[in-house]
């Protein structure tokens, strides 16, 4: 009897990763777009600084992808000391993304569709949190794109990422 991960599969564990992967490559270029102090302090409308909005992608990605490997109940937690330093913001960036491949090689295909709880309150199915984990980051980005166009500066084209498909 095949599983139930084996009859609804479109991409392979690999795949999404590689596409996941592309989009935190993106969302690092537009981090390095920003002028250091803009990032810290630039705001419109009452939205987050650049600065918040990435602090809770940091507080997702790999402590998510922890939880789903180890398991853990650990609450969100956006405190990030980044010093007013572009420079610290994006050496974590990078430990987040090697953390992120190392645990994602911990997941076996069958767990894709087990139920989780993310962070003590946020129920799915490992992919769906995964994939809350990328929309999470693509909205954001979003909102970074505009402080960027807002700020006199073009952001990275959006379409220019490695999707894995080559």
């Amino acid at each position: 009897m095949e599983t139930i991960a084996q009859q609804a599969q479109v991409i392979t564990a690999q795949e999404l990763l590689k596409h996941w992967m592309g989009h935190r490559d993106l969302t690092r270029k537009v981090i390095e777009a920003f002028p250091e102090k803009d990032f810290f302090n630039f705001s419109i409308g009452g939205m987050r600084t650049p600065a918040a909005l990435i602090s809770e992608l940091l507080a997702i990605a790999g402590p998510g992808l922890r939880q789903i490997v180890e398991g853990g109940k650990d609450a969100l937690n956006e405190k990030f000391e980044f010093n007013g330093s572009k420079a610290r913001v994006l050496e974590l960036w990078n430990q987040a993304d090697k953390e992120v491949e190392t645990l994602w090689s911990k997941i076996s295909m069958e767990r894709f569709h087990e139920r989780i709880v993310t962070f003590g309150q946020y129920e799915g199915s490992i992919w769906s949190s995964i994939f809350y984990f990328i929309d999470n980051e693509i909205h954001h980005r979003a909102q970074l794109y505009v402080y960027l166009r807002a700020l006199g500066i073009a952001p990275p084209p959006f379409w220019e990422r490695d999707f894995g498909d080559k």
